[in-house]
């Protein structure tokens, strides 16, 4: 049975916006499993996304604290029906990303990473896939806020979409 996956990274809640918007809580929910590829920078947060998603996998970004590092590695590992992933937060410069990712991820099939905010999807000449799902809360140079679904299934990667993510306004028309 296909697997359906949540990527996101640069949450930055509390600092970017108050919650993640209603939009991301229902693709959490709705996902199999949710991969978050650092810059919570509160605990709550990671609180709440164990608590709501079905499997959660995380990694702590530049951002976070002592807390969280003491709760969520630097790099995270999984087979996901058949899929191997790796998972870190920053990758460095655009410009040989993908000669340092073959290098340091050789026996990952994807690669999910984030700290730019920028949406990221290519293949190296190795063959590694490299994600980067932008962030739901702070577009930056963006002209929307995002973040990725796709399905794994038995071995293949699949329907990898980048998803615009619209803000909740709370009262007073504010976003958050």
């Amino acid at each position: 049975m296909p697997t359906r996956l949540l990527l996101l990274a640069d949450t930055h809640v509390p600092n970017r916006a108050r919650a993640l918007p209603n939009q991301v809580w229902d693709a959490v929910e709705s996902a199999d499993v949710v991969l978050h590829a650092g810059d919570w920078v509160t605990e709550p947060l990671l609180d709440e996304l164990e608590a709501r998603s079905a499997w959660l996998v995380g990694v702590y970004g530049n951002n976070d604290g002592d807390a969280l590092r003491a709760r969520l590695p630097e790099v995270a590992r999984e087979t996901i029906d058949g899929i191997r992933f790796a998972m870190i937060h920053e990758t460095g410069s655009a410009a040989g990303r993908e000669s340092r990712s073959d290098a340091y991820f050789p026996d990952s099939d994807v690669l999910v990473f984030g700290h730019s905010h920028i949406p990221w999807d290519t293949t190296t000449p190795g063959g590694l896939r490299l994600l980067n799902p932008g962030s739901p809360t702070d577009r930056r140079r963006q002209p929307v806020c995002t973040m990725m679904t796709a399905t794994a299934d038995d071995g293949r990667l699949l329907d990898v979409a980048l998803v615009p993510v619209t803000r909740d306004r709370c009262p007073g028309g504010r976003a958050h």
